[in-house]
């Protein structure tokens, strides 16, 4: 069954508020190979001109990727999670996330095509701090098989 394209616009209410911690920057990072100092060191990010710690520039997927479930969870896109990949990812950053960050990620699905027999769902997951100061913006595309 193809996806409805009156979804495209959809927003959802924002998330709970997710606190960056030091540790958590420096697990991310020692688990995607980063050891740069400046997502461990204070001293190393302050030198580099960052209040704190910041994380790698993937980190936000740990935030945006259950922001993001909301939309699978929304009965009206009906979309068959067992038969889905996930297509793309790409982050635009206004600014690196820092420790002490309070954040609130907001979905908004993006676009929403059939392609041979499989539907595509593209989301938005919008990232500022509580007090409402943009950070990055995290896209993702799955894609449904057809059956077929």
């Amino acid at each position: 069954m193809a996806l409805d394209r009156d979804l495209v616009g959809r927003s959802y209410p924002p998330s709970a508020v997710y606190e960056v911690g030091r540790g958590k920057i420096a697990e991310f990072a020692a688990a995607v190979g980063d050891d740069d100092p400046v997502y461990r060191d204070p001293e190393a990010a302050r030198a580099a001109g960052h209040p704190d710690v910041i994380a790698p520039p993937t980190f936000a997927i740990a935030l945006t990727l259950e922001a993001a479930n909301v939309v699978l969870g929304d009965p009206q896109v009906s979309l068959d999670y067992s038969r889905v990949v996930h297509g793309e990812q790409r982050f635009t950053h206004h600014r690196p996330i820092r420790a002490g960050d309070r954040l609130v990620a907001t979905t908004t699905i993006e676009a929403v095509r059939s392609v041979a027999g499989n539907d595509m769902l593209t989301t938005r997951v919008d990232v500022a701090t509580d007090d409402g100061e943009p950070v990055c913006s995290a896209t993702s595309m799955l894609v449904a098989r057809g059956t077929a």
